[in-house]
């Protein structure tokens, strides 16, 4: 099984950074299979266009713009392109970096598909630091990072206590039905618990409140969009049920720190 060494990815390497054991990769994917292999290093893979299946010893995950993946070190996986044009931006962490922050690589799990949109937009805002690439760069992305792996360590702690089965079924109805008009009357009769125990319980499972929550999975779609190129910013917002393009725009900065214009220039240049 063939083992890909610092940076090395399959593809066209769009820009390469390397910062002090930290090594980022924005990468478009030219192959349409890559076969078993694995990386001398830990690294995220964050899809910021079009789509990637990925297997590994366990799942195999159908990835599309804004899906992270996080492979720890020499764990064998494989890659299928579907059609069309995809883009991921790695970051590849070695050993060293964790030893010097007294941060056990170990403790992560080896290959999985992060679903928890804060950690996906700690990945945008990485993503965007590289673009700054100036004397600030390295602390910003140094910290952004630390923040990510402190919060996925967290989330993998808590899942190994059992969840009450309404938190997966809540999650379900929010990334399903997110544009529409939810009403915690409606929630609590959907999951049979009583809305102040929802209400209660939901910052518990979820790190955030529950309007909060659901802003955050209507830009994580909006990211998706903008990602297409193929709509225009008001019909993203109507998409993604937000009442006007002010209103997304509001929402877009407040949780990524920049507006969907600025977005789209980044990505895209």
């Amino acid at each position: 099984m063939k083992q890909s060494q610092k940076g090395e990815f399959y593809g066209q390497t769009n820009k390469t950074i390397n910062l002090e054991g930290i090594t980022l990769t924005d990468t478009v994917y030219t192959h349409d299979k890559v076969d078993w292999h694995y990386h001398k290093n830990a690294y995220f893979t964050f899809i910021l266009q079009g789509n990637v299946i990925e297997g590994n010893k366990k799942e195999i995950y159908n990835c599309s713009a804004g899906d992270l993946l996080f492979h720890n070190w020499q764990e064998p996986h494989y890659n299928i392109k579907p059609e069309g044009f995809t883009r991921g931006f790695h970051i590849e962490i070695e050993e060293e970096w964790f030893n010097e922050l007294d941060f056990k690589s170990t403790d992560l799990q080896g290959s999985i598909k992060i679903t928890t949109p804060d950690l996906r937009f700690l990945m945008y805002k990485i993503f965007k630091e590289t673009k700054a690439d100036d004397s600030s760069t390295l602390l910003s992305i140094q910290t952004l990072l630390l923040e990510t792996l402190s919060k996925m360590l967290r989330n993998q702690q808590n899942e190994s206590h059992k969840k009450p089965n309404w938190v997966s079924e809540l999650n379900l109805i929010l990334n399903d039905q997110f544009s529409d008009q939810l009403s915690l009357d409606y929630l609590s009769k959907t999951l049979h618990i009583h809305p102040v125990h929802l209400s209660r319980d939901f910052s518990k499972y979820f790190n955030s409140g529950l309007g909060e929550y659901i802003r955050k999975i209507k830009v994580q779609k909006s990211l998706q969009l903008i990602s297409q190129k193929k709509l225009d910013l008001t019909r993203i917002a109507f998409e993604c049920g937000f009442s006007d393009q002010s209103h997304f725009t509001r929402c877009f900065k407040d949780i990524t720190g920049i507006t969907p214009s600025q977005y789209k220039k980044i990505l895209f240049g």
